[in-house]
């Protein structure tokens, strides 16, 4: 098994972890931040993907 890696919304500081993914926002556990559709945007301030950064923890 990889590492997974975190991933903090550069605008309100939401924490995506790959391992344990978002359910409640369409994303399985275990996704990689590869495998988050383009169109994904934050769920606390509706940010784009882009707009993430991988962050250690």
């Amino acid at each position: 098994m990889t590492n997974s890696k975190t991933w903090m919304c550069l605008i309100c500081g939401w924490i995506y972890d790959e391992a344990e993914g978002a359910p409640d926002h369409g994303i399985a556990p275990n996704t990689s931040w590869e495998q988050v559709p383009m169109n994904w945007t934050c769920p606390e301030c509706g940010a784009r993907k882009e707009d993430f950064e991988m962050v250690e923890i």
